[in-house]
């Protein structure tokens, strides 16, 4: 039982680095950046590994780099 409540708790995260302005594209694009929490070039953010977090990733996955943390 506490191990089954543990893993529950250690659910995975993502690194999300913004590598490359959302200058030029589109509006989908840069609304997703502003949701993923990025607004500036190198700067990262740590989000649960979610299906709509996965989803805005490939929105932007030319704009970003991923890690598993």
């Amino acid at each position: 039982m506490m191990a089954e409540s543990a893993s529950k708790q250690m659910t995975k995260q993502l690194k999300v680095t913004q590598v490359r302005s959302g200058i030029g594209g589109t509006h989908r694009q840069r609304e997703s950046l502003k949701t993923l929490g990025l607004r500036k070039i190198r700067q990262s953010v740590v989000r649960e590994d979610s299906p709509s977090v996965r989803g805005l990733i490939a929105t932007v996955h030319h704009l970003v780099t991923v890690e598993e943390v």
